[in-house]
């Protein structure tokens, strides 16, 4: 099994890794297609979105994403740009011109929400239509999307390489810890010795340094924003004021950083600003926020940061490669959940852990997340989402800590832990999974 950290952790736009990102990077794909065929003046190009697209899709600007990429735009080339002037511009267009050639679409009238359709494949489905010519998209999570026929055959865009192609074909946790123990490496340094197998050293180390660099960069954009985020909710930025009010000298102030941090990465892309996805969107925080506070008390070098990234990917793979990070498909113990048991693992190693105890630490984080569910207020990845963070980055701290203190023998292994989150989400109601029809979704409505 091999998912690249540079695929996992991925420059994107906000609010949603799974609504916003992975729509924009189906959109486009489908203009390539469109570019290949014979324009018909009659004929126009569609996009049905269904279920949980359909349903959170307005506050998640899935609209945004799919007219922003049939027009050729993709999430990394909008990260210096003011995404709603551009959308406001392109709604006004009639026509989509790819190659010199004409394409009538409609935003206001060619992107359906249709919230009575269902997928038997993926919660987060899309349907793109030019006359007899039809595509359907999965937005599978963390911004990743997948065509039927790759759903159909189990063809996971991430992992389509032969295990044989990698030094270290882990599928399991077990086999990871089995080869460690044999080989006398570290997580941090199979996983790189895997990513070199595809990637050069200086396109690995640049990828790297440029994540961390896109990470650091949000969190302390956030730290210096304020104002009101989008939406009706009218919710304020916190994360400047809070930061305002914290004491260098208090050293029980562990906890207020990390949140901090992590609201501010969250405020970010709820205002659709970029961010990394870590490994969504909606959990965008909960790494940055980890390594942000240690990077600055223990004057972390790029080194530890590596470390840090290459052992959280390596967790990360495992848990979508044997149940899933999408919201729409598991809940949010898929988003948050991931996120914190990739940085307790990734904390735990550069501490010093052994791999049995960076496993443990991972399962720690996750175990306390099972169950979680995804019900955005008002479809946005505001509340409960922001502050939901920052537990899950103080819960990543708490397990890698936990961890350290004992021998990395436990009860729990990882692989069943991740088990129990798939039965978990698979048993889930689909009201509690980024549809906003249950949870706090519907209790803010009643109040």
């Amino acid at each position: 099994m091999f998912i690249s950290v540079l695929d996992l952790f991925s420059l994107g736009v906000g609010p949603s890794s799974s609504h916003t990102v992975g729509p924009m990077r189906a959109a486009h794909d489908f203009r390539q297609q469109l570019g290949s065929l014979k324009n018909t003046p009659t004929l126009r190009v569609s996009c049905q979105l269904k279920q949980s697209l359909a349903l959170t899709g307005i506050g998640h600007g899935t609209d945004k994403a799919i007219v922003l990429g049939l027009h050729g735009f993709q999430p990394e080339d909008l990260i210096h740009s003011d995404v709603d002037a551009l959308y406001a511009d392109l709604r006004q267009k009639t026509i989509i011109t790819i190659l010199g050639k004409n394409f009538h679409f409609d935003p206001k009238l060619d992107v359906i929400f249709d919230k009575d359709a269902l997928d038997e494949l993926h919660p987060n489905a899309m349907t793109f239509v030019y006359g007899q010519h039809q595509t359907d998209y999965y937005s599978v999570g963390g911004g990743f999307v997948m065509t039927r026929d790759q759903m159909i055959g189990h063809v996971d865009q991430l992992s389509t390489d032969a295990l044989t192609d990698c030094d270290y074909p882990f599928e399991s946790a077990k086999q990871m810890l089995m080869m460690a123990k044999d080989r006398q490496l570290s997580i941090a340094q199979m996983k790189r010795a895997n990513e070199l197998s595809r990637h050069s050293e200086s396109e690995l180390q640049q990828g790297l340094e440029g994540i961390w660099h896109a990470m650091r960069q949000c969190v302390e954009r956030g730290l210096h924003s304020e104002g009101k985020l989008p939406g009706v909710l009218n919710l304020p930025r916190r994360a400047k004021s809070l930061l305002e009010q914290l004491d260098d000298n208090d050293p029980s102030a562990l906890n207020d950083y990390l949140s901090v941090y992590a609201m501010a990465v969250n405020e970010e892309n709820a205002a659709g600003h970029s961010v990394v996805t870590a490994p969504t969107n909606g959990a965008a925080g909960v790494i940055p926020a980890v390594i942000y506070f240690y990077w600055k008390t223990l004057n972390w070098r790029q080194s530890d940061i590596d470390e840090f990234l290459l052992t959280a990917a390596a967790i990360g793979g495992l848990i979508k490669h044997r149940s899933s990070i999408s919201g729409a498909e598991v809940g949010c113990q898929g988003e948050v959940g991931s996120a914190a048991a990739m940085a307790a693992a990734g904390l735990c190693a550069v501490l010093g852990g052994t791999p049995e105890q960076v496993e443990n630490a991972a399962e720690i984080a996750l175990e306390h997340h099972l169950g979680m569910t995804c019900d955005p207020v008002h479809g946005l990845v505001q509340v409960p989402c922001i502050e939901r963070n920052a537990f899950g980055a103080v819960k990543a701290v708490t397990a890698a800590k936990l961890a350290l203190r004992g021998s990395g023998e436990h009860l729990m292994s990882l692989d069943r832990c991740i088990e129990a989150m798939r039965q978990t989400g698979l048993e889930m109601s689909f009201k509690l999974k980024e549809t906003s029809l249950g949870g706090l979704a519907v209790a803010i409505a009643e109040c």
